[in-house]
């Protein structure tokens, strides 16, 4: 079994990913890490010298990695992952998705300094100009989002209590 956790970057979907792994008995899965590890460059860098185009056709590579892994996964994504070309479709097809969903402003109180560093597109932005920007991001990204086999409001709920209802949604 496949579980790919998507939603906007800084949602919760690695740290929700590790203990959801962790309660399933699952192996996970960070896609933004294992691209990292495999081009030995940051995300950043990528996106700054080889361009998004290569990026995003290294995150599908790795998505067509993962339908030929046996083993039971729960996979961070990127938050751009949905986006790109018919990834959702074939990201349900190898697996069952979650999407993460939170309002702008839970996000931007969730990013730390180095969070914020991290993500291209929010460096340098200020308080309101980052809730700004992720609203009108999120806005665009929603129609990928709502794809997801489940869609799970995170909005007041403890991370204990989202991996209790995915794993309750797995196994019911």
């Amino acid at each position: 079994m496949k579980l790919f956790l998507i939603g906007y970057m800084g949602c919760g979907k690695s740290s929700l990913g590790r203990k959801l792994a962790k309660a399933a008995d699952f192996r996970f899965v960070d896609m933004d890490s294992m691209i990292e590890q495999r081009e030995g460059a940051s995300v950043s860098d990528i996106f700054a010298y080889a361009g998004e185009e290569y990026f995003r056709r290294v995150e599908r590579n790795i998505i067509e990695e993962i339908a030929q892994v046996q083993e039971s996964l729960v996979i961070s994504t990127g938050g751009g992952v949905p986006t790109w070309e018919d990834n959702m479709e074939r990201i349900n097809s190898i697996g069952e998705s979650f999407y993460l969903r939170r309002t702008a402003r839970q996000i931007a109180s969730r990013l730390s300094p180095h969070g914020r560093y991290k993500r291209p597109k929010l460096r340098g932005l200020n308080d309101e100009e980052l809730v700004e920007f992720m609203t009108h991001n999120m806005a665009e990204r929603e129609p990928y989002y709502m794809q997801a086999t489940h869609v799970v409001d995170c909005s007041d709920k403890s991370d204990e209590s989202l991996v209790e209802y995915i794993l309750e949604k797995i196994q019911g």
